[in-house]
């Protein structure tokens, strides 16, 4: 007899039935990882949770329509998105209340991470009812393993603010964060977010990561200036799209006299140029650069 993990003419629900049973989940709320774009990527205890529950909610129940169908899943299906949160939420808590198993799912990835979820998490535990993690796929940290970015430090700041103004001001925020950033981004926006970033942060390495686990998949490693080059002339790509930004250069690697030579033969141009300038070839913070550009003024 075939070994059911190893035999390849047998489907993925067959093998999950082959291990026998599982028991029946507790009551509760199921926030259930599913695949970013390799449908392989699913785990076995998610289609358990899946086929168990007495109802998923999804983002948008056609997209998960195709996820079901294809591991042959029949579950209730729901919407839970922004535009309906307040009363899929009622409706979430009074099955709860009834003893039901309810599943969270987003389109892709794992739920909670860049998307409305955390109301209802943070609405469940207040009314008294159980959390579980189900984990799985998620696209930031598939990127960070990807970029060759130090990842033993880092902060998630999903998309930017649309307006170029709201983006400086969040990007200047995090300049001093001694951490790889992680952020989303569509391809329409990404030449200027990268343009944004080259010169808010300097000229750090980075990486922009998009179709991860998909068919076209890639990631390209440089540094910001020459990443913001390179997607303004060859314009925005298609996809799902991750970038990664490397941590700050360490105190004390670009010198004080460095720092001051770079800033004197920049300051004709104006303080706010020069800080940009010195931030974006010397890779120092332009928090920094700009107060020291001041105090710089200042003396002259």
């Amino acid at each position: 007899m075939n070994n059911p993990s190893s035999d390849p003419e047998m489907s993925a629900p067959d093998r999950i039935g082959a291990r026998g049973a599982s028991p029946p989940p507790e009551p509760g709320l199921y926030v259930v990882a599913t695949p970013i774009g390799n449908l392989r990527d699913v785990t076995l205890r998610a289609l358990d949770i899946l086929g168990a529950v007495d109802r998923v909610y999804a983002e948008d129940t056609r997209v998960a329509r195709k996820l079901m169908d294809a591991y042959g899943l029949k579950p209730k299906l729901a919407a839970y998105h922004e535009h309906n949160a307040e009363g899929a939420r009622e409706e979430i808590l009074r099955a709860l209340a009834a003893g039901e198993r309810v599943a969270l799912i987003s389109d892709a990835g794992t739920p909670l991470v860049s998307d409305p979820g955390y109301k209802l998490a943070r609405a469940v535990i207040e009314a008294g009812h159980r959390v579980f993690p189900i984990p799985g796929a998620s696209a930031l940290l598939a990127g960070l393993v990807v970029s060759g970015l130090p990842s033993d430090r880092f902060l998630f700041a999903g998309f930017l603010p649309a307006k170029q103004s709201g983006r400086r001001e969040t990007l200047t925020e995090l300049g001093d964060v001694d951490a790889t950033l992680i952020f989303y981004e569509s391809g329409p926006r990404l030449a200027d977010s990268l343009a944004d970033m080259a010169e808010t942060l300097g000229a750090r390495p980075a990486a922009v990561a998009r179709e991860l686990t998909k068919l076209f998949e890639e990631t390209r490693r440089d540094t910001l200036d020459v990443l913001a080059a390179h997607y303004a002339e060859a314009g925005g790509p298609r996809g799902e799209i991750v970038v990664l930004v490397g941590p700050p250069l360490p105190k004390g690697e670009v010198s004080e006299e460095a720092l001051d030579a770079y800033l004197l033969k920049a300051l004709p141009r104006g303080v706010k140029d020069a800080a940009s300038e010195a931030s974006r070839d010397l890779g120092v913070p332009r928090k920094r650069a700009y107060a020291r550009a001041l105090e710089l003024k200042d003396r002259a």
